[in-house]
Order: structure tokens, then C-alpha cells, then sequence
């Protein structure tokens, strides 16, 4: 059977106004450079989320394709000259290279990729986060793959019974390590706490199906200083053996912790929002997330449903606001401005020399 790609790449190229939303003639671009690429792609859908332009495709041609990842780059970069144009913020950020080299990961544009045969029913979905980092989803693909208290498959149904296994990404040693839930319940915790450092890139099934892969990318670590958050994407399918619909939105319906906000230096709640709402304007936030639903139907992207724009998010959306009132009271004070050690791309380091002079060692 033939196998198909589903490809999640993202980019800011352009902030409209300042950093709160992509300007349609960027996304009118998008879909003219891919509608373009005639043959390459069975189906496309250019989305957004905040400042952050989302290029949904599906394809034969595998993961880290060239072709794509090119396809990808050449519309970021078309969308760029649109945006300098109508000078946009921080037009073209994410693209930390002069050039195409291949494969548009370690260029500054997230990538989320996965390859299988599509089942009788596919349905899917597609998370896109503004103003956080990759690390914001450990926590509900915790909750989605190995929670029974979230997910009641996990207990009730035989082909979600043995559990999951999750491959978890060391950011700062560039190394990989697989866990096997619910075996090791207690050791991946340990890392994926940290949500910093480790971050769960792909889920799979015991049997080996890919079930979860999210974009792990962060730029501060490629480009050396601090070009904007990475703001994740993430691809879940569902049903059929695997978490339904409900379980993989259950998790956002409490918002978590997140690193991310103004300038990247602020920890603040995920606000789950509908795809018209994705605009974070206080304070450049709160963090927020989209979910797009899809049905796959021999490769064509039969949707979205826009999954988050149900009212039964509303109260997870107010507590997210009290939490944001609760954080934003802090100011400049952890734990709503991020540890030091996450600070290392800011002005922090140039302080610290400033002030190494003036510290004098304690009296005994």
C-alpha cells in the first residue's frame, strides 16, 4: 500500500501588528507558491497561528523530503519579500540562512513530519502554539498517551491497553532516548518535567505505528541568540487504536504552565483558543494554542474543523486569564519571569559582566 507523508512546517516571516497575527497577504502568498508546485503535493492548507505562518501538506515523498522541504522554503522566503514589503515585524526571523541547503531543519522553521498507510477512517490533528516552546506539549502528551485518568482507552480498549512509547529529546546534548509506558512511568517523568531541555518528540504504538510527532527545534540554541520562541507544532492521530478525538482536547481543558510569552522570558498558562481568537496581544499573550481536526481521505485534507472554537473551552479559557492575572502581578519576578539559566539570550549575560567587579566575597 502506498504510504503518506503528512508534513507540518512553520515559520515566522513576518509579525502583523508587531508580533499578534500573520497579514492575509502572506497566507495569499503561501497558497499561490503552493499551489504552484503542481504534482509534488496531493493537498496543502496555509494556516496560522499568532505571528507564526503554518504549511499543512500531504504527500508520497516521505519525511525530509527535498522537494518539500524546498517547496517549504522558497514559500517562506516568497512570504518574506511580501513582508518586508509591507514592513512587517521581524520580517523573515526564522529563516537563519541566505540558502537552502537540503532540508529546512537547523534553518530556523519548525518541522513535524510523519509517514504511514492511511487507515479506513484518518482523522487527525494539528496543535499550532504562539509565544511558547517545544516543551509545551510534555505535558498533555503525557496526559493523552499514558494518563488513564485522561485517556479511558488506555484502561477499556485492548488495542491502547499495552501503552505507548515515547521518544524524548535531549535539546541541549542532542541525544534521543525511548521509554516504554506504562512500564517506565515513573523514569520518563523525571526528564519530561524538565520541559526545557527534554521534549517528547514522537509517540508510537507497541506494534511500532507512529501515533504523535511534534516540531523540538529551538532557535535561541541554533542562531546563538534570541530570535523569537519557537511556537510548536504538533500531529496527533486518532481513533481506531489509538486516543479518540476527546482524549488527545481533554488535556487543554485545564491550562498548564508554560515557558515562552513576552519576549520569550516569561512563564504563563496555554490558553486553548479558536483559530479566529489566535492573536496574542497582552503582554504579547498569554501562550495559546490552536487545534485544527482533519479527516484524510487518500491524501486529500478533508477539513479543518476548528476543535477549540467549541464553548465547552470557555472555562478553560477564563482560568487561563485568571492565571495570567495571577502571573502578570509578578513582573520581573520568578516565577513568572524565567530562571537565570533561561535567560542566557537576553541582556542577563551582559549585566552579569557589568557586575562582576562589585561582588565581594562574604565575611566568615
Amino acid at each position: 500500500m502506498n504510504r503518506l507523508t503528512l508534513s507540518v512546517i512553520k515559520a515566522d516571516v513576518g509579525g502583523w501588528v508587531g508580533h499578534s497575527g500573520v497579514h492575509e497577504a502572506l497566507l495569499s502568498q503561501a497558497r499561490e507558491s503552493l499551489a504552484a508546485a503542481e504534482g509534488l503535493l496531493i493537498d496543502y492548507h496555509v494556516t496560522s497561528c499568532g505571528d507564526d505562518l503554518n504549511l499543512i501538506m500531504t504527500h508520497r515523498h516521505g519525511v525530509d523530503a527535498e522537494a518539500v522541504h524546498r517547496l517549504s522554503w522558497d514559500t517562506f522566503v516568497a512570504c518574506t519579500a511580501v513582508a518586508k514589503k509591507l514592513k512587517l515585524y521581524g520580517a523573515g526571523q526564522d529563516l537563519l540562512s541566505d540558502a537552502f541547503s537540503g532540508n529546512v531543519k537547523g534553518m530556523g522553521p519548525g518541522v513535524a513530519e510523519m509517514e504511514f498507510v492511511e487507515r479506513p477512517s484518518e482523522p487527525v490533528i494539528i496543535f499550532m502554539a504562539d509565544k511558547t516552546e517545544p516543551g509545551a506539549w510534555n505535558f498533555p502528551l503525557f496526559k493523552i498517551f499514558a494518563d488513564p485518568f485522561n485517556t479511558a482507552g488506555l484502561v477499556i480498549d485492548p488495542k491502547m491497553h499495552a501503552g505507548f512509547r515515547f521518544e524524548v529529546h535531549d535539546l541541549y546534548e542532542h541525544k534521543k532516548i525511548t521509554f516504554s509506558l506504562p512500564e517506565e512511568y515513573y523514569d520518563i517523568l523525571v526528564l519530561i518535567g524538565a520541559a526545557g531541555r527534554y521534549t517528547i518528540k514522537s509517540v508510537y504504538s507497541k506494534t511500532g505505528e507512529i501515533a504523535s510527532v511534534s516540531t523540538t527545534q529551538r532557535l535561541n540554541l541554533m542562531a546563538g541568540r534570541y530570535v523569537g520562541k519557537d511556537d510548536p507544532v504538533l500531529i496527533v492521530r486518532a481513533q481506531s487504536g489509538l486516543p479518540a478525538v476527546g482524549e488527545i482536547l481533554e488535556p487543554f481543558a485545564h491550562p498548564h504552565i508554560v515557558a515562552g510569552w513576552m519576549r520569550g522570558s516569561h512563564n504563563g498558562p496555554l490558553m486553548p483558543v479558536s483559530q479566529a481568537t489566535a492573536t496574542p496581544t497582552r503582554f504579547d499573550g498569554p501562550p495559546r494554542v490552536v487545534a485544527l481536526g482533519f479527516q484524510l481521505c487518500e491524501g486529500r485534507l478533508i477539513g479543518p474543523q476548528d476543535l477549540f472554537a467549541d464553548p465547552a473551552f470557555d472555562r478553560a479559557r477564563s482560568e487561563a486569564l485568571v492565571l495570567a492575572d495571577f502571573f502578570r502581578r509578578l513582573g520581573p519576578f520568578e516565577p513568572h519571569r524565567l530562571p537565570l539559566d533561561e535567560m542566557e539570550y537576553t541582556t542577563m549575560p551582559e549585566v552579569m559582566k557589568r557586575l562582576e567587579d562589585r561582588f565581594e566575597d562574604l565575611s566568615d
